[in-house]
């Protein structure tokens, strides 16, 4: 079953929302040649806490990181490191909060100084295939018509979905049904109700989509070393239009 929040629950989700949102802004400020990942990593668990708020990551079935930190040809699941951020790379940020039992749930990529072409614009794609997808978030209509709003941007541009890892339902737990696919059919799957709320994520790969994940267990990679994107934004489905709850003014 997929959850439906009352009212009072949605405001909750909304709080969580705004501070996952607060927190990757503030966060991605950071992403600058010559600071390491770990070093990010530590500067966001300061901006969780001054929030109120704690990672809904750490400890999550063993994830070692207070946020996701992925460079390059890492898709999600990056660990921070000792590792320096370098002119040309592509950072990607994910980063996941609870506030008062809730969970907020955000990610995106950021290109640090120039980067090549054709990577910028796997970063554009992205971005514009979360944008149609959250639009498909609608009472009444079906889970399918999200994913494959993912898909048609992505293949359209000549890019590869991954499709190994997925979006998902977001709530009291980090991972409630349904699980999202960022492929699909129109018209398919379980019907969107108001009161959902939903993670929903385009991992996108300028090559291939396979992937395949590194010997710390977690790091999620593409196989073709090639680069790849991640957005993602906590979504409300509404009687209206949908709700992004991670989303700043």
């Amino acid at each position: 079953m997929i959850p439906i929040k009352s009212p009072k629950e949605i405001e909750k989700m909304r709080r969580a929302g705004r501070c996952a949102a607060e927190v990757l802004r503030k966060t991605a400020q950071l992403v600058v040649p010559g600071v390491s990942t770990g070093e990010i990593d530590r500067a966001a668990a300061e901006f969780i806490a001054e929030a109120g708020c704690t990672s809904a990551f750490l400890n999550y079935r063993g994830f070692p990181g207070n946020i996701c930190i992925s460079l390059n040809e890492e898709v999600v699941h990056g660990i921070g490191s000792t590792r320096k951020i370098q002119y040309g790379d592509v950072v990607k940020l994910d980063i996941g909060v609870l506030k008062d039992g809730w969970v907020g749930d955000n990610a995106t990529s950021v290109a640090v100084g120039m980067v090549p072409p054709e990577v910028s614009r796997l970063l554009e794609v992205t971005e514009a295939s979360l944008k149609a997808a959250v639009a498909q978030a609608l009472h009444n209509g079906r889970l399918g018509d999200i994913g494959a709003a993912v898909e048609e941007m992505v293949v359209a541009n000549g890019f590869s979905v991954v499709r190994e890892f997925v979006g998902h339902g977001v709530g009291r737990r980090l991972h409630e049904e349904p699980q999202i696919p960022n492929y699909g059919k129109r018209g398919s799957g379980p019907k969107l109700k108001a009161g959902m709320t939903l993670a929903i994520e385009p991992m996108v790969n300028l090559g291939t989509a396979g992937v395949t994940i590194l010997d710390d267990g977690w790091t999620v990679v593409t196989k073709d070393g090639k680069a790849s994107s991640h957005f993602e934004h906590t979504v409300l489905v509404t009687k209206g239009e949908p709700e992004i709850l991670t989303w700043l003014e």
